[in-house]
């Protein structure tokens, strides 16, 4: 049964017509800007991505990272983006331990070939239909005009003041007068702007070829123009590797989807480069139990989610990295058969003291594994700023699912460009015994991981959400709210979570503290107790935790006619349509 009280904090939000929902109600504005201008779902989503690089700059930036899935209707395509950028070629895993200690620091030493450019122009010219100067105006007025900071950007510029402090170029744009800006003070963005417009000029003067042509002239001003020469000339000067030849040969990848069912649902997330397909993971395990008839967040189905969950993120752990450089069993880790084996280790009584062990795929893929298996050692660390997310559907049945993220809370800004350039090898290993080990070329497995599920073979829900190793974590809960407990989008977005620490990290220094589980105060004072129990670390906090992430999702809700949209208010996600 559905939890008793009222409905929702916020109505879900339900259209006819068209809908986005993102992290952030001006970035849907942007998108809801574009759709009333007659773009589809990639236009839109396109341009309130883009948004979200101003209005969450202190969690995205268009110099990041942003893993890009999109539905096209008339054809019935499913397709990801790959937006995560790769090591600069000049990195050398054993002199890179030397001159850091073992260390990956903060700054351009972790820096990336930055992608979200790329992905998102990527994503426009191929699926799109306007030009880049149409879906990229709202956030040029953005960032010229500038925006209220919100609370969560004073709060993280004041946490990461320090950090800020070091960079002149950070500084000047979030310390302005050396003071952390104060919530609705107005963040001005110019030099972010100005490249935008340079690379508008650039689209125009290659419009005469065509809407595709004019499009990547603009990306190519970035990566291979006085642009990519400014990003590469700074990150030297800063200490980092990336050279003008790693951004002029750098290039997304279009990619079909990993996919998984569950019961009625298809699920569709982007490869192991992210750790997207560890949600099919979570939910071929949890497919096995009557969640329903235990009860919404009771305390055997809380239990049973996070076991299910630790299982999942052990072989996230083991088998998981850019499969350009690491063979990884996608087919024997996504099988039902997989997941009936591991199934079977879970403990109904007692919770798992650590991370389980990995399992072994490899026998369902009809050959032997060869690799030994990786270690998890207990490690101190804390959770840092994350990401953002948009979807969009509009009214043609067209999706984009998108999850945009890296700010200059990781690497400074680059001065008289306005991006920060990808910190995302920050989520790299130095020890080439991990498959996501630092190497030249290689991207980093990344959290970042947009979703899409349809019903009976027909687009049901873009979803996704911020929240670095949460972000699976939340992408489950929300789900399984509205499949098995009948919750509508906005319901299911304000149900209170739990947060599982049971696993290393993704994230330098690779945190992991066993059995730990973060549970928000609504959950029901004997549920936790409960939990604590049978053998979790219960860690209590506030009622609407921050690192329970803020996912968004648009329903197609086929009987009604409808569309219904869900925002999370944990941050300041906002779902808009008509």
């Amino acid at each position: 049964m559905p939890p008793k009280g009222i409905p929702s904090y916020r109505p879900p939000f339900m259209a006819t017509n068209h809908m986005v929902a993102s992290g952030h109600y001006l970035a849907s504005m942007a998108g809801y800007r574009i759709l009333n201008e007659g773009g589809n779902a990639i236009d839109a989503g396109v341009a309130s991505g883009i948004a979200t690089n101003i209005t969450i700059a202190e969690q995205t930036n268009f110099g990041g990272v942003a893993p890009i899935m999109v539905y096209r209707a008339d054809t019935g395509e499913v397709a990801t983006i790959s937006g995560v950028g790769c090591w600069p070629e000049a990195v050398d895993l054993e002199n890179y331990v030397k001159k850091y200690n073992g260390e990956i620091p903060r700054g351009m030493p972790r820096c990336v070939v930055p992608s979200a450019c790329d992905a998102w122009l990527t994503a426009l010219e191929i699926y799109g239909t306007m030009s880049f100067e149409q879906v990229i105006a709202p956030s040029i007025e953005l960032a010229e005009k500038g925006i209220p900071a919100s609370y969560r950007m004073a709060r993280l510029i004041e946490q990461q003041r320090e950090f800020i402090q070091e960079s002149p170029s950070t500084a000047e744009i979030f310390l302005p007068g050396g003071k952390p800006f104060q919530v609705g003070q107005i963040v001005v963005q110019k030099d972010m702007a100005r490249t935008f417009h340079r690379m508008v000029e650039a689209e125009k003067g290659s419009s005469h070829k065509g809407r595709e042509a004019g499009i990547r002239a603009a990306r190519d001003l970035f990566y291979k123009g006085d642009i990519a020469e400014k990003m590469a000339s700074f990150c030297q000067q800063e200490g980092g590797l990336l050279t003008k030849e790693d951004l002029a040969n750098f290039n997304v990848q279009v990619e079909k989807p990993q996919s998984g069912t569950y019961k009625d649902y298809t699920l569709y997330t982007c490869g192991p480069w992210c750790q997207g397909p560890s949600l099919i993971q979570v939910l071929n395990i949890l497919e096995g139990f009557d969640l329903r008839g235990m009860g919404h967040n009771s305390l055997q189905y809380l239990h049973t989610l996070v076991e299910s969950i630790k299982l999942s993120y052990a072989d996230r752990h083991e088998y998981y990295a850019d499969p350009d450089f690491v063979e990884v069993p996608m087919a024997g880790l996504l099988s039902k058969k997989y997941a009936d084996q591991r199934r079977q280790l879970l403990d109904p009584k007692v919770a798992c003291p650590q991370m389980p062990i990995a399992g072994d795929p490899y026998p369902l893929e009809g050959r032997s594994n060869t690799r030994e298996p990786v270690p998890a050692i207990p490690r101190e660390g804390r959770i840092g700023p994350d990401t953002a997310y948009t979807c969009v559907v509009d009214r043609w049945g067209n999706a984009f699912s998108a999850t945009t993220s890296d700010a200059f809370t990781s690497t400074p800004i680059v001065p008289g460009v306005g991006v920060a350039i990808s910190g995302r090898g920050g989520q790299s290993w130095l020890d080439p015994i991990y498959p996501n080990c630092l190497a030249p070329g290689k991207r980093p497995r990344m959290t970042p991981c947009a979703a899409m599920c349809f019903k009976d073979g027909q687009l049901y829900m873009p979803f996704g959400t911020p929240g670095e190793d949460m972000q699976v974590q939340a992408q489950a809960q929300i789900f399984l709210n509205m499949v098995e407990f009948g919750l509508d989008p906005q319901q299911a977005m304000e149900e209170p979570r739990v947060r599982s620490t049971s696993f290393p990290s993704s994230g330098w220094p690779h945190a992991y503290f066993p059995a730990q589980l973060y549970v928000e105060g609504r959950i029901e004072k004997e549920v936790g107790e409960g939990l604590a129990g049978m053998g979790h670390d219960i860690v209590w906090r506030q009622d609407w935790m921050t690192i329970a992430s803020s996912p968004c999702a648009i329903v197609v809700d086929r009987e009604r006619g409808i569309l219904i949209g869900g925002a999370d208010p944990h941050r300041d996600s906002y779902a808009m349509g008509s």
